[in-house]
């Protein structure tokens, strides 16, 4: 791909993340000699912003194309390296775009955390895009950067300390403020009618391995965090609601790193809440929150009085403020097989889901440009993990208020140690 007028397009423009993004690539961080435009379906409402975003904005051009109008989505795709989407649902606007990125060998990241219409769009067009060169990458987002890149993060501190691969690794949100928009909460609907109407759907939910490759060999049963004790972190932990697409895009990356972290690898996702009876408390809280709002969107009429009365429309969701309150912690252990461990800790400056998503999608499409040479990682369907190099974790540090910090790496204990912590845990009952 030479000789194109732009880097990057962003599709969506308009979009609530991708306002964001747009502002963030105007006024926040400068890429040098990055040549890129807006694009959206409403030309008023792309003026309507590049207004908003101030004189910065004036020589940044739009391009009109509509989600459904194959014609212009093959102008657009044919001027530009790579695209970045932020058109949700993905499962009922997107996939006509990835066709034609996949045509034309033009690049693509997004933000989608819907894996049953992740796993059509492979199975659909990975052929194409390995013919083409189309580098396409789910995924770009809180759902699923800061789990898959901090598993490739502690992993490859691993392979450094330990010489190895961790076969068990999980992940545990410490702390998370931030609230939902619209587009999010139409997309996981949408899955949810989608499940409701087809048996195979509903099938493929259950199955960790959904994104994997059909020959990936894997049969470790995978644990699915309900209400239990991480002695690890010494909380109680309930379930967390993205670990349903993190998991599966961690557990593709294993299929697809050359290999595998290790053929019986497992990770689970959950929210830490705390020690001690409160702990446990708000634990079964969450649990049966996440159930009850499951149960509620598996029928179409709750559906319907949730988005009429309660939920944001799409277009809705953080105001500004909200966005630079919002922030994250997560923790993440790892163990060998010879019983090694070690911990990583993933933080952000932002609302997850916004404020720091659009930060993120924006470097990932960026380094995916600028970083990622095609020779090593060519076309076809990628992850996080697997498609970026430390170069996006290094640009996502100093550009898009991420952390990755290393906290601590543990030797196995000997028999020996091992025996007298269970005689110092276990003493002996007294006659």
């Amino acid at each position: 791909m030479k000789n194109r007028e732009f880097d990057i397009v962003v599709f969506g423009a308009t979009s609530f993340v991708g306002k964001i993004l747009c502002n963030y690539l105007v006024n926040e961080y400068t890429e040098p000699n990055l040549t890129w435009a807006m694009a959206g379906r409403s030309e008023s409402k792309l003026q309507a912003l590049k207004e908003s975003l101030g004189s910065n904005a004036n020589e940044i051009p739009v391009i009109i194309a509509d989600s459904a109008d194959a014609e212009a989505l093959q102008s657009m795709c044919e001027k530009t390296e790579l695209v970045i989407s932020s058109v949700g649902p993905y499962a009922l606007y997107g996939e006509l775009l990835v066709k034609k990125c996949c045509e034309l060998g033009t690049d693509y990241c997004d933000l989608t955390g819907e894996p049953q219409w992740i796993r059509r769009m492979i199975e659909r067009y990975e052929g194409q895009a390995k013919s083409s060169g189309a580098r396409i990458v789910h995924c770009c987002g809180f759902d699923s950067i800061p789990s898959d890149l901090g598993v490739k993060f502690l992993q490859s501190h691993a392979q450094r300390h330990f010489g190895s691969y961790c076969d068990q690794v999980k992940l545990r949100v410490k702390v998370m403020k931030g609230g939902a928009s619209g587009g999010t909460i139409a997309s996981g609907l949408n899955l949810y009618k989608e499940a409701s109407a087809d048996p195979a759907i509903r099938k493929e939910m259950r199955d960790p391995y959904s994104l994997c490759p059909p020959d990936h060999g894997f049969k470790t049963r995978q644990h699915n965090v309900s209400v239990e004790f991480d002695q690890d972190f010494d909380s109680w932990a309930g379930p967390f609601i993205m670990a349903s697409i993190n998991t599966r895009v961690v557990l593709r990356s294993n299929a697809l790193v050359d290999g595998f972290y290790a053929e019986n690898f497992k990770y689970d996702e959950a929210m830490l809440a705390g020690p001690g009876k409160q702990g446990k408390k708000t634990a079964k809280r969450i649990s049966f929150g996440t159930k009850v709002s499951m149960f509620m969107m598996a029928f179409a009429p709750m559906r319907w009085l949730a988005t009429r009365f309660f939920l944001p429309s799409p277009g809705e969701g953080p105001s500004p403020e909200q966005q630079l309150k919002g922030y994250y912690d997560l923790r993440l252990i790892g163990r060998t097989e010879r019983g090694e461990r070690i911990r990583v800790k993933v933080t952000g400056d932002r609302d997850p889901g916004y404020g720091s998503t659009a930060k993120m999608l924006a470097q990932a499409g960026i380094s995916l440009r600028r970083d990622v040479d095609a020779g090593e990682v060519g076309g076809g369907f990628w992850t996080p993990a697997t498609a970026f190099n430390e170069k996006l974790i290094t640009r996502l540090v100093e550009h898009a208020g991420m952390g990755f910090e290393l906290e601590s790496v543990s030797q196995a204990m000997t028999a020996i140690e091992e025996s007298t912590v269970i005689a110092v845990a276990e003493p002996a009952a007294s006659d």
